[in-house]
This record gives C-alpha cells, structure tokens and sequence, in this order.
C-alpha cells in the first residue's frame, strides 16, 4: 500500500475534512493519506523547508509559493497528466485564488479552501450588521464589536484597507506605503482598537468567532477570515452570518487574500500519488461533499454556487463572494514572507502606542527596500 504523509493546519476547517477526504480516497484507491497539524500561526509563518523535507502533502498559505517554488521545495502540478483538471479548476477560480498558486508559469498548489477577510455578525443580537466604517465605529462605541488585531491579523488589516483605498502596500518595488496612505489606514484602525476590548490585539479570527459564538453581548467583527464553521447549526451555541467586508472607497474591494491551497513536495518519493490526491482533493465532487461535511471550506466556484452548502452555511458563500472576487492578493515576490512576519509586530505595537505610526512606517519604507525591491 502505497503511503503518503500529509501536513494541515490546527482546525476542524484545517484538519477533519482532510482526515475524512483520506478515509474515503483510501476506500477508492488504496492509497493511505496520513495527516498532522501545525499550528494556525505556524501555518502562517513557518518555513515551507523543513516541512517539505517531512511531509509528501503540504497545506500552506499561497505567499510561501514564490519562495518556496524558487528554492525548488515544491513539485509543480502542471505537465505530469493532470493538465485537462487543472484547466478545468482554473476555470473554476473564485477570485484569484487559484492563480495565487502560480509561479513562473506553473502551478504549485490548489486552491483546496478560499477565504479572504470578511465580516462577520450574530443575526439574533445584531439583524442588519453596518455596510459603512462609520457604522462600524458607531456600534464599536457601544461596546458591541470585536476585531481580531493580533500581529499577522492587525497587519492583513492594514493591507485590506490600504487595497481598499486604491493604494496597496508594495504597489511599487522597495516601497511599503506613502506617508499620507499609510496615516489615512492607520487612523482608522486607531479608532476601531480604541473601542475594542483590549485582549482583541492579541486575538486571531478563531478566538474572535469563539467569543461572537458564545453567550457574551459582542455582535458584529468587521475584517475577519471567514470560517464557514461558525455558520452551520450546532458547531457553537450561536451561529454566525458571514457578509462582504464594510464599503470603503473602492466598495467591498482589497480584502486580503488568504485560504490555503494543496501542495506537493518536491522531495517526496510518491510523486505521482501525491499529485493525484491533490487533484482529487480539489475537484468538484470532493469540494461539495466529503470535505465540505467534515467542516472544510471548499476553494472553488463549483462548491460556492452549491445551493445545498449555502443552505447549510446560512449563505456564507454567496454572502462574501462579491469581498472574495475583488480580493487583494500580496506582492509576489520571495522577500515578501520575511516583510510580513517583520513588521506585523510593528503594526500591533502602534495600536498599543508603543511604536509611533511614523516610525512603523519609516521601518516598513526601509525593510521594503531591501525584501520587496524585485518583482
């Protein structure tokens, strides 16, 4: 029986449906699909090199692929059979999802689960959620918003809405934000942390969803991953409604990309089974049932449109599709990874006012330099 290895992220999105597709891939092929986890931060920001020396499978975040497909840690999908199914999931995208697998013209993942930030609400404390900032600050004075603003999520904030602006970070190589664009977001995000509890700048989107979930008076979060878990009846005591982000200056465009795409190492010694289960995993069949009823979140149209998943997720598909289609995807470039990992603490600190917001931005001018100055 041919074996393969397998690493996810820690979540019933992450790990269950991965542990459910295996068991039933195993009953159709034989092949025996074993998965671990890592944790959801060091799904975000651990190397892909040590993993793809352990692991056949791999289920990272689509900014790792540039670096990772250069240093060559990643088998590419395309030319070994299977390039009619990848057309045909290209066809499929939601947003730019599964492009955001590409690199030199090849492909290096698949885009398995799709999310970017959206917002999120609980319909019985809260039945019309805000669809403007001014909204948002007006409920947040009432004490009834959380925002997960830990580093890496008060930093993707930023890059949402400085998309949202028309002015995305490292629009131009070596340059992070001009002063007035990186003030315009900064402010904003002051206000909102300013009427947030505390311990949310230390919070991630599962910690946030936990508490809307629950029985305290929170009843809306503005820029949030999505996680469609949350929406199905019996998962927490409340379920939560998962809508497009709040309308800035371009509308419900520049939320930041994230979901989590299938890779395959470039060192495992099951190269064609591993590819095979990739694709398998990805495809439409699978995406709607198996791994969408062991909690995944499917990546692909397909699922997207599917009647039976929105009934089933109080519409959490089509209720954040339009954020998703007009998603900001980060500079493609090898330094990037390093860039955010760097100044993600940065961000953070100034909402603590432990960092101004000039000096954070004349440190994220300079480290730009020197990790973003090459697309």
């Amino acid at each position: 029986m041919t074996t393969l290895r397998g690493m996810t992220w820690e979540h019933p999105r992450g790990y269950d449906c991965q542990v459910a597709a295996a068991k039933e891939y195993a009953r159709r092929t034989g092949v025996d699909v074993q998965w671990e986890y890592r944790s959801l931060q060091a799904f975000a920001d651990e190397p892909i090199e040590g993993l793809a020396s352990r692991y056949d499978l791999l289920v990272i975040d689509h900014p790792h692929v540039p670096l990772a497909a250069s240093e060559g840690l990643l088998a590419p999908l395309d030319g070994a059979g299977h390039d009619e199914e990848l057309a045909a999931l290209a066809n499929d995208a939601v947003g730019d999802s599964h492009a955001s697998y590409t690199h030199d013209g090849h492909q290096y993942g698949l885009a398995t689960d799709s999310a970017a930030q959206v917002a999120v609400h609980r319909p019985d404390l809260l039945p019309t959620p805000p669809t403007d900032w001014d909204g948002v600050l007006e409920l947040a004075r009432d004490g009834r918003v959380l925002w997960p603003a830990k580093p890496i999520d008060s930093y993707s904030t930023l890059c949402t809405l400085a998309a949202n602006r028309g002015t995305p970070v490292a629009a131009e190589p070596g340059r992070f934000l001009a002063d007035a664009d990186a003030g315009a977001v900064l402010d904003l995000m002051h206000q909102l942390a300013e009427r947030v509890p505390e311990w949310c700048l230390a919070a991630n989107p599962i910690e946030v969803a936990e508490a809307l979930s629950g029985d305290g008076q929170w009843a809306y979060a503005p820029l949030a991953y999505g996680y469609t878990n949350y929406s199905r009846s019996a998962f927490r005591p409340h379920r939560l409604k998962y809508v497009d982000i709040p309308a800035g200056p371009r509308g419900v465009a520049g939320s930041q990309l994230g979901g989590a795409g299938i890779a395959v190492s470039a060192y495992t010694q099951e190269l064609d089974p591993a590819r095979a289960y990739a694709v398998w995993l990805a495809s439409p069949e699978v995406q709607a049932g198996v791994y969408y009823d062991a909690g995944g979140q499917p990546g692909y149209a397909s699922s997207w449109d599917d009647d039976r998943l929105n009934e089933d997720s109080w519409d959490f598909f089509r209720g954040t599709r339009q954020t998703l289609e007009g998603a900001w995807v980060r500079p493609r470039t090898a330094g990037y990874m390093e860039f955010q990992d760097v100044v993600s603490p940065w961000v953070t600190s100034a909402l603590r006012g432990e960092l101004t917001d000039a000096e954070l931005v004349r440190r994220a001018n300079t480290l730009a330099e020197r990790l973003l100055g090459q697309r």
